[in-house]
């Protein structure tokens, strides 16, 4: 293979000969590498694979609690503002009561709904049930002809309740002795103040929601300091679990939730991530297949290397059910149910887990799934029913019974002022929250960003594919390949003819292994004077530059769903920033692996912008002695979109660059 190739190009009408990078990779022919294909999206396919032990499912579950509380914004879990909680409007009904409910869930941030309570007296405190709707809101009503074929079908049963069955449902659990409360998803019924089109249609990115004083949702920064939607109706949930144990005839240690289709998405995060919930019931969107299409059901980070099935497990040993329909569950009885089961056997419980084969009706939380739920919880929660429990017919409540805001509780202002004002306020106190996190819990969060560990030097294997003698040094060219991840690098190395001193510089850039070289294709001045002093040279082609490139990389790559929210690619994807940070990894993991030749010291050096990738990859990589850096100014803060490359969900957060030279186990000076 000869070393050098050269590149004609007419520049000012001269025509010129220049010399290119070593390639490892014929011209024209890209690595074979799993991250070049098309990005995974939210339809994709997201099986569990269960640990073979429980102690190490338990280790996985401490990481992927971890991951669900900072994609959502809530590590570290802040403190709890006053609910400041409001109940009016009582009606009294055929076995339960309705009240219209306002609380603050961070300060001016309202939560809405009703709350349903039971005609019945009690002995003492009774059960709990919160109820995430989904998407249709509370409010959700069928047409007088949609109830009739539902009845026919025998999805519901009655022509009067059926037509609102989030209310039915909350109607029911309230008639048979439990506390409940039906509040709104942020954009439907009387939550208003962050509206429906923001919350559930958002399409086009904002420019003028942009920037580093103030900023909407949705954009660069905001995505930055991990705010979204997703993460604000997470903690929204939370704080609705405080109302319901809150009041005076609650018992706090028999709560349950359960929601539909979105209201399932809900659900499956919110018992993830808060201990209380004793049941649950997530119906609809518990599967391998389709994740949730809302911009509410997606944020950065959530699902990079897991899914519904797996977030649903962390409840795991309590119990939980759910159903397969005619929907993106379908498979649930033969792909998903059957790992739910083989987890929950690890704890003993597999009776605790429960899915039933419902695909005869299209997606729904109808009248036959709701009754199981009753069933369920009458078990879990120890209702003390002997029968099975049947829905009955009740009357709608009216239109002003479910309306929360009137002339005497008016409603909150909106729109995108106050979205100003929440992202600011978030941002403020979660500031004040990592600046008392110690080194170990940042490392922790920054290591969630990144989402890898450095691979062990034995998964790493070694292609040589070629070797040049020159006067001063050995050029070796080599491809290392991480089989596990099916990940690729093109790498050179120089290795000096003088005596080696056990010292290797390894060197990452913009332009990647072709930093080494002058126009010439010669070794540069840098890399002679290293080489001069017995220093071993590496450099390679992080993902997307060099040889990974047919063309000069704009922007990053997106899935295919043309909303433009970083949500629906980065999470399911690392960034291009993570895979590059990956990258030094699997290299530093290399060059300091060897057993026979190991060096003594390896100093790093990143050029332009790399600064932040090989901060981030030494918070994980140790024995790095000293680490140059050519740009210490860059700041994740300056960007402005979330294709940059550079682009990273939550770096702004958690101390942007600062923090990680602060937290990196290296000498670092300025180049």
């Amino acid at each position: 293979m000869k070393r050098l190739v050269f590149t004609l190009a007419v520049l000012g009408g001269v025509l010129v000969c220049a010399a290119e990078a070593p390639r490892v990779f014929p011209k024209g022919k890209l690595p074979e590498d799993a991250r070049l294909k098309p990005l995974k999206d939210l339809n994709g396919h997201f099986p569990f694979v269960v640990p073979k032990t429980l102690k190490a499912w338990e280790a996985r579950k401490a990481e992927l609690k971890r991951r669900v509380l900072v994609a959502t914004g809530l590590h570290p879990m802040p403190a709890k503002t006053p609910l400041n909680a409001v109940i009016h409007g009582k009606t009294t009904h055929d076995g339960f009561t309705a009240e219209k409910v306002y609380f603050e869930s961070v300060p001016g941030f309202y939560v809405t709904g009703i709350l349903f309570r039971p005609t019945a007296k009690a002995k003492g405190k009774r059960p709990a049930v919160l109820c995430p709707h989904g998407h249709g809101g509370r409010l959700q009503t069928h047409s007088e002809s949609r109830i009739l074929q539902e009845i026919e079908i025998g999805a519901e049963k009655f022509k009067e309740s059926g037509r609102m069955p989030k209310v039915a449902r909350a109607v029911t659990l309230a008639r048979l002795g439990n506390v409940v409360l039906l509040f709104d998803m942020i954009g439907y019924a009387d939550s208003t103040q962050l509206s429906y089109q923001l919350a559930h249609r958002f399409a086009k990115q904002r420019p003028e929601m942009e920037g580093k004083a103030s900023w909407g949702l949705y954009s660069t920064q905001a995505e930055m300091r991990l705010q979204s939607i997703m993460g604000l109706q997470t903690w929204i949930g939370i704080r609705a679990l405080d109302f319901l144990e809150s009041l005076p005839d609650v018992d706090p240690k028999r709560m349950a939730v359960t929601g539909g289709s979105g209201g399932g998405t809900q659900t499956i995060l919110l018992c993830a991530i808060d201990d209380r919930p004793i049941a649950a019931f997530p119906n609809g969107m518990v599967s391998t297949s389709m994740q949730g299409g809302c911009t509410c059901e997606n944020c950065a980070l959530l699902r990079v290397g897991t899914g519904n099935v797996e977030l649903t497990a962390l409840f795991a040993p309590k119990p939980q059910g759910m159903t397969a329909a005619d929907d993106w569950t379908r498979a649930m009885m033969t792909d998903g149910y059957p790992q739910l089961q083989q987890l929950y056997a690890l704890y003993g419980k597999k009776e605790n887990v429960f899915c039933a084969d419902l695909t005869r009706f299209k997606h729904n939380y109808n009248y036959v799934s709701r009754g199981l739920m009753y069933d369920w919880f009458n078990r879990h929660m120890k209702w003390g029913f002997t029968k099975p429990i049947v829905e009955q017919d009740f009357k709608l409540l009216t239109k002003e019974q479910h309306s929360v805001w009137n002339a005497k509780h008016p409603e909150p202002k909106g729109g995108e002022t106050f979205e100003r004002k929440l992202t600011k306020w978030i941002a403020d106190r979660d500031d004040n929250l990592v600046a008392k996190m110690s080194k170990d819990e940042l490392r922790e969060a920054w290591g969630t960003l990144i989402g890898r560990t450095p691979p062990a030097f034995k998964d790493i294997t070694r292609e040589k594919v070629d070797e040049f003698k020159r006067d001063s040094h050995i050029e070796f060219l080599d491809i290392l390949r991480l089989k596990r991840h099916g990940e690729v690098l093109p790498v050179v190395s120089l290795y000096p003819k003088k005596k080696w001193n056990k010292g290797v510089a390894v060197i990452v850039s913009n332009q990647g292994k072709s930093a080494l070289f002058d126009a010439k294709g010669e070794p540069t001045a840098e890399v002679l004077a290293l080489l001069d002093r017995g220093t071993a040279v590496v450099g390679a082609d992080l993902f997307q530059q060099g040889e990974f490139l047919n063309e000069p990389l704009q922007q990053t790559r997106k899935v295919a769903n043309n909303r433009e929210y970083a949500g629906y690619s980065f999470g399911y994807n690392h960034t291009l920033f993570a895979r590059r940070v990956h990258d030094v990894m699997t290299l530093l993991s290399w060059v300091g692996g060897f057993e026979e030749e190991k060096p003594e010291r390896v100093t790093v050096q990143a050029k332009g912008n790399t600064g932040a990738i090989m901060a981030a990859a030494l918070l994980q990589v140790g024995g790095i002695q000293q680490a140059a850096m050519e740009n210490p100014k860059f700041r994740f803060a300056n960007l402005k979109s979330y294709r940059h490359p550079d682009f990273l969900p939550g770096a702004v957060k958690y101390g942007d660059l600062p923090a990680l030279m602060k937290l990196s186990r290296a000498a670092w000076i300025s180049k």
